[in-house]
């Protein structure tokens, strides 16, 4: 089923990977600039840099989509691939300010205080796993 709802959409699926591949493109030369620029920095600032740039951009998007009209496949290319390749944690800040701006603060507290809090906990236990007993 989903090999058959895959190829029932390939213009969109062609529109991300190439969107994708421009912004995991653009991540990697951002944070290769920014390391080199601060690279005594024990902070990870291009992750940090990274992240609120997609959050931006990602804002302004969804912005002018409600403006004027984006047709669907530039917005797939742009915010799914570009910007999702760049960085999906500015999904995350779209997603937890619509909460808010819909009046659902339970749910995005949930969802902010979950993803953080869930998403750390995954890392580690995917390190426990892996990572040499000592």
């Amino acid at each position: 089923m989903l090999y058959r709802d895959l190829m029932m959409f390939p213009s969109e699926i062609v529109a991300v990977a190439c969107g994708g591949a421009l912004g995991a493109s653009l991540r990697f030369a951002v944070g290769r600039f920014c390391e080199a620029t601060w690279a005594a920095a024990r902070f990870p600032i291009a992750t940090l840099f990274v992240n609120i740039l997609g959050c931006f951009i990602i804002g302004f998007i969804a912005a002018l989509s409600l403006r004027s009209e984006v047709p669907a496949l530039l917005r797939l290319f742009l915010v799914t691939g570009i910007v999702g390749g760049f960085t999906t944690f500015s999904a995350f800040g779209l997603e937890s300010v619509s909460l808010l701006r819909a009046g659902h603060f339970f749910e995005a507290f949930t969802y902010v205080v979950g993803s953080v809090v869930g998403g750390c906990a995954a890392t580690m236990l995917g390190i426990l796993l892996v990572a040499p007993k000592s």
